[in-house]
């Protein structure tokens, strides 16, 4: 299994196998940010993609920032992985 640097894993190439562990990390350093709704939506999108690999703490981690979005956002959020896991 390929392993993916975190700056490197928004444009991962197709089929690339990124663990559960980069998402849930990248998830957090936006979350950690979190100024800018756009962080937010990040953030969510990375936990959102964990979560649907299988990661309990990705699911909760995802609950905790939703608390803090709009439904905008979360709907922006959930599209943006949609939209991540169809390319990748």
């Amino acid at each position: 299994m390929a392993r993916i640097e975190i700056p490197n894993a928004e444009y991962a190439p197709l089929g690339a196998a990124i663990e559960g562990d980069t998402l849930i990390q990248l998830g957090l350093r936006y979350g950690a940010v979190a100024a800018t709704p756009d962080d937010r939506v990040a953030a969510h999108k990375w936990f959102n993609i964990a979560a649907m690999r299988g990661s309990a703490e990705a699911t909760r981690l995802r609950r905790e920032i939703a608390a803090e979005m709009s439904p905008a956002e979360i709907a922006a959020a959930q599209r943006a992985a949609r939209n991540w896991v169809t390319h990748h």
